[in-house]
């Protein structure tokens, strides 16, 4: 019997990083949730895209 282990298309997950002045790095899965959260603590933070 073959094996099914891999060897396909490792699949790009997309993730929007909030960086905040005080070094507090949090991550999202929307663009949404991470402006909502940047919205929360004063709009001082970066949002960017990582994709892993």
């Amino acid at each position: 019997m073959g094996c099914n282990c891999g060897g396909g298309a490792r699949r790009t997950v997309t993730v929007y990083r909030l960086v905040l002045p005080n070094g507090v790095i949090r991550q999202y899965r929307t663009w949404q949730e991470a402006d909502a959260a940047n919205k929360r603590e004063g709009g001082v933070g970066t949002i960017t895209v990582v994709n892993e």
